[in-house]
């Protein structure tokens, strides 16, 4: 057994594809790299289809750069290293594009997560009632998540009774994360993933420098501490989740 980063950028800046290797030598073996635009969507399929064995890609219109239109994806969405449908959702805390926009362009791609059968991952800042809602008019494919949890038990209890999954970051090891380390004791094990979003958000010790997918089990360590669960059980359900809903196979 070894553990899989749900949600990392290894394209962006601060991160790299020496990462891949650090990850590897940490017991990190499998990591889905997340698109957020046209760019960073074709990117990802790049580093899926020549860095692997253990790398895969998903394609999304991240709420930041809705107003770019979700017809920009239109030639990405059937490569074969492509696992899941985001990260897109809604982001009322910078509001980078407008409201409207963002609920259209999250609508569009639940209904493409729907259409095509991939997973879909989720990004929801300060939009939580939004979030739900167009879910609920637009449906709930099988095998959702909602990266980077930031809510508490309230938040994790209507995630969890779509049938969606939580992915935690390393926030859960910050000091002020009581909330979130609420959710995590709430989830159920077979609802349950970690990710770092490198380069975004490291886990104590290494928060204030940029996260990579090697810091993953320190992750899994907090959430386990949170639990009171042994970081194995969480290193296995993690794997086992992570297969189920990316369809990632062995």
């Amino acid at each position: 057994m070894s553990w899989t980063d749900s949600h990392a950028h290894l394209q962006y800046d601060g991160v790299g594809v020496e990462a891949i290797d650090r990850a590897r030598l940490a017991g990190v073996t499998r990591i889905v790299c997340i698109g957020t635009d046209a760019t960073t969507s074709a990117a990802a399929i790049d580093l899926a289809r020549h860095r692997g064995p253990g790398i895969w890609a998903t394609v999304g219109l991240h709420p930041h750069d809705a107003s770019q239109g979700v017809a920009t994806l239109d030639e990405l969405w059937g490569a074969p290293e492509v696992v899941a449908v985001g990260e897109c959702g809604l982001d009322y805390h910078y509001d980078h594009s407008p409201r409207d926009l963002q609920r259209e362009a999250f609508a569009a791609q639940v209904g493409i997560a729907l259409a095509r059968d991939l997973a879909l991952v989720i990004h929801t800042r300060e939009a939580w009632d939004d979030t739900f809602a167009i879910l609920a008019s637009e449906g709930v494919p099988d095998r959702t998540v909602l990266h980077c949890f930031s809510g508490g038990p309230p938040e994790a209890e209507r995630t969890l009774a779509l049938g969606a999954y939580l992915s935690f970051s390393g926030i859960v090891s910050f000091r002020n994360a009581d909330d979130v380390r609420g959710a995590a004791t709430l989830c159920p094990l077979n609802r349950l993933l970690v990710e770092t979003d490198a380069p975004f958000l490291a886990p104590i010790p290494h928060r204030g420098r940029p996260n990579e997918p090697a810091f993953v089990p320190l992750v899994g360590a907090a959430v386990a501490q949170a639990r009171g669960d042994a970081v194995e059980a969480i290193e296995a359900a993690s794997w086992d989740n992570a297969e189920r809903v990316f369809r990632l196979g062995s």
